[in-house]
């Protein structure tokens, strides 16, 4: 062989090494890594909850603040490019990062997925108003529950009776923990992995704020934002759904599901309280909540009934159950599709 010849073998030799060491891990591998990845930000959120007024929440916020500001001028087309503006920089971002991580280790890859789970998903984030509600109707302080819940979702509370707090509180914690575990956990789990995650929340979080009624925010311009997050949400609520059912009561959930879910103006929603009434054996929605409206719907053979008992407060420990035995039911499955990955 001449010099020259070797020479070019060698300089294979280097291209493929190098080829090798910077080739993104096979699928395998991230399958393999997916489910450790939530486990991990699991844990590290139970054991360090994570502030809502943590520095990059305060930016998201300024950041979308400061763009529906500059932006709105009263036409649904202004809401379609600010919601472009807030939402696919940090995509991008965070994809990019993921993608380069992978790259050069898949260990910097994995560390970058806890990192962006633990921010994106967690109880921790919501769930201390909802515990505080709970201790406070344990210990007989109706007042204190009445101002707790108050703040969490800004409605008028004075003289509300204790079934009422309890039902308010079901309604609100099971739509925060599909929003702040199961969707999240759904586009994570996609092939973008955590710029999927990115996503999900800052589309729930735009199509929360921008939709809220304000002197200075024209009605148009949040429209765009709360029908992406429809779609955006429309696979993982039901999943979430059948998630509960499975865990919870799965007739009382199916039959809650198909009768009492197009009462709510959100779809999505109304699919995830009506399955989580069901499930929960506990009226929360329309029927399931006022039981003198059970009058108005047909009699007879065919008619529809409503599902579960009043709320208590043991309502409440109930629904913790329920939702953790779904988190569960998730992770189970994910662990069985990393086994099958590994050993396959």
């Amino acid at each position: 062989m001449t010099g020259k010849c070797v020479a070019k073998a060698r300089g294979a030799g280097i291209c493929e090494k190098l080829c090798y060491r910077y080739t993104i891990p096979s699928g395998d591998l991230i399958a393999r890594m997916t489910f450790f990845s939530v486990l991990l930000a699991l844990i590290f959120e139970q054991v360090r909850a994570l502030s809502t007024q943590n520095p990059i929440y305060n930016l998201i916020r300024s950041h979308a603040t400061h763009t529906s500001q500059s932006f709105d001028a009263g036409q649904p087309r202004h809401g379609v490019l600010a919601w472009l503006v807030v939402v696919v920089p940090f995509v991008l971002v965070v994809g990019v990062v993921y993608y380069l991580l992978m790259r050069v280790n898949i260990f910097l890859g994995f560390a970058w997925n806890v990192l962006i789970v633990y921010l994106t998903m967690g109880f921790r984030q919501f769930s201390h108003y909802f515990t505080d509600i709970h201790v406070a109707l344990n210990n007989d302080n109706v007042n204190e529950a009445r101002e707790i819940l108050r703040q969490w979702i800004g409605i008028d509370t004075v003289d509300m009776p204790v079934d009422e707090i309890v039902r308010h509180t079901l309604l609100h914690a099971v739509i925060a923990s599909h929003r702040h575990v199961f969707g999240v956990f759904f586009w994570f789990l996609m092939p973008v992995g955590p710029a999927g995650a990115v996503l999900y929340r800052l589309a729930e979080y735009l199509s929360r704020r921008w939709t809220e009624a304000a002197p200075d925010r024209s009605p148009a311009f949040g429209a765009f934002a709360r029908k992406a997050f429809y779609v955006i949400d429309w696979v993982p609520a039901r999943l979430t759904a059948i998630g509960f059912a499975i865990v919870g009561n799965f007739e009382d959930a199916i039959y809650a599901w198909r009768h009492f879910a197009k009462q709510w103006p959100n779809e999505n929603e109304g699919i995830l309280l009506a399955a989580g009434s069901g499930a929960l054996g506990a009226r929360l929605t329309g029927p399931l909540a006022e039981v003198s409206s059970v009058d108005a719907l047909n009699q007879g053979d065919d008619a529809v009934l409503p599902v579960g008992g009043e709320c208590t407060p043991r309502t409440l420990q109930a629904a913790v159950g329920l939702v953790w035995r779904a988190v569960l039911l998730w992770m189970l499955l994910l662990l069985l599709l990393t086994l099958a990955v590994w050993l396959g």
